[in-house]
Formats: C-alpha cells, structure tokens, sequence
C-alpha cells in the first residue's frame, strides 16, 4: 500500500510517460525514412511499457497531457525532430527529484529513471537529421548577416540622414551579400568533396541569411527616427542571436551562455566601429545626402 501523497507522485510521472509516448508515436508516424521511424517507435514503447509498469501501484492508467502533445509535435515538425525531443527531455532533470522522493517507498523507481535517461539519450544520438547535417552552413549564413548588416545599418545610419535612403542602401548591400555567401557556400561544399549536398548547403545557409538580412532592416521600414531604427535593430539582432543560440545549444548540447554572448559582442562590437566609422565619414568627409 502506498500514501496518497507518493501514489500521486507515481500519477504524475504515468501522465508524462503516456504523454511522451503519444509524442513519439505521433512522429514515428508523420516522419519519412525507416531508421527514424524505428528509433521513434522504440522509444514509444519505452515509454509505454513504464506506464504500464507504474500502473501495478496506482491501479489506473493515466490520460496524456493534450495541450503538451501538440505543443511539442509542432516544435518538432516545425524546428526539427532532435531540437523538438531534446528539448522535452530537457523537463526529465526536473523529474529527478519525483523519482527520489518515489524510490522511498518504491526502490525501484531510481533503476527506471536512470535506464530510461540513459537508454533515450542513446536512441535520440542515432536519429539522422538532415538539417543537424547542415548546421555549419545555417551558422555561417546567420553569422555573416549579423555581424556584417549590424556594422552597415549602424555605419548608414550616421552617414545617411534619411530612412528611406537607409533602406535602400541596406537592401541593396544585404542582397549582394546573400548573393555572395550562396555563392562561396556552393563552390566551398563542392571543392571540399564534403558528403553535403552543395545545393542544399547553399538553401540552408541562404534562408537563414535572408531571414536575418529582413528582420534586421525592418524597423528601418517603420520608424522615420533612425535613431530609433538604429535602436530596434540592435534589440531584433540581440532577438536573433538568443534564439539562434538557444536552438544550437539544445540541439547540439552546448553552452547557451558563451554562445549567446560570444555573438552578441562580437555583433554588437564590429555595429559600435562601424557607427564611429559613419560619425568620423560624415564628420571630416563633408558628403552631403
């Protein structure tokens, strides 16, 4: 006989294991390509069969969380299937101690929390993900647009007096540069006799390039001020960087922390030369717009 305190605990735990095992079973289902599918369908059953197990104390089995099965199905078709489980799993930590405090009365609960973490975390390194594959070229590409039209919109905006001129100006330099990288990425990957497809790594780093280049240069596209434009530039890069970060750290198990301002600085440092480069041109040049 357990307390109704730990039989609740157990309770909890069943809901997150039937819950995943939906998950999984759902994109076992949608995703293309056996060896994925398989990994998938495994893990499902791991996660039912400590359902099952858990339901020997409770007497009942227990109803997934909905809202989390479609929360975490979306972020994995839409991001990609390992950012989408990592992150889920990421919630395990917090499970650890539900298990301690389950293995009281039930010892066994510690063996299951251990297996499954260890046995998950080998499933989940043998998914084969395309765009993991690609990950190089989509840094490159977010890179080049940050640091390059962060130290261009913030050169322009000294040097320009008008938004309009800035945008133009923008637009025109950031489509070259796009231009430009898909081009060195395409030749780059063929040289290399990488196993990469060119093509693709020249999409996947042009995408995130295009991306970055318009969410950068669309507050010049709303405010007349360009200092205030030059200001939500600087927050949309900031916005980019962190989840850019962020995917990278969860998907390839890195630290968030010296990613996150390794780019910032460098982002914000080449913005704040090239802003005193404007002021200095405009000062001593006597260019009139």
């Amino acid at each position: 006989m357990l307390d109704q305190e730990v039989r609740n605990k157990i309770l909890t735990v069943q809901k997150a294991e039937v819950t995943e095992y939906i998950i999984y079973g759902k994109l076992s289902q949608s995703i293309k390509g056996s060896h994925n599918k398989s990994i998938l369908k495994r893990i499902a059953n791991d996660e039912l069969a400590h359902h099952n197990f858990w339901k020997q104390y409770t007497g009942e089995g227990a109803s997934p969380n909905k809202w989390k099965v479609w929360l975490y199905y979306l972020i994995a078709r839409v991001f990609g299937i390992t950012f989408g489980i990592k992150l889920m799993e990421e919630g395990e930590e917090k499970a650890q101690k539900t298990y301690a405090d389950i293995a009281r009365s039930v010892p066994a609960a510690l063996d299951i929390a251990q297996d499954e973490n260890r046995h998950e975390r080998e499933l989940i390194g043998l998914i084969d993900e395309e765009r993991l594959k690609y990950i190089g070229d989509i840094v490159r590409g977010f890179n080049v647009a940050l640091v390059e039209l962060t130290g261009l919109l913030a050169g322009l905006t000294l040097a320009l007096p008008k938004s309009d001129l800035i945008v133009l100006t923008g637009l025109i330099a950031g489509g070259a540069m796009v231009l430009s990288v898909a081009s060195t990425e395409y030749l780059a990957t063929k040289i290399s006799g990488s196993v990469h497809n060119p093509l693709k790594a020249l999409l996947y780093g042009s995408v995130a390039n295009v991306f970055t280049v318009l969410f950068l240069i669309f507050p010049y596209f709303i405010f007349a001020n360009i200092y205030l434009s030059l200001g939500f530039m600087i927050l949309n890069a900031i916005i980019v960087i962190f989840l850019f970060s962020f995917y990278i750290s969860v998907a390839k198990d890195i630290s968030f922390r010296r990613r996150f301002l390794e780019m910032v600085l460098i982002s914000l440092g080449v913005a704040a030369l090239a802003f005193v480069i404007g002021l200095l041109a405009r000062s001593y040049l006597h260019i009139e717009v």
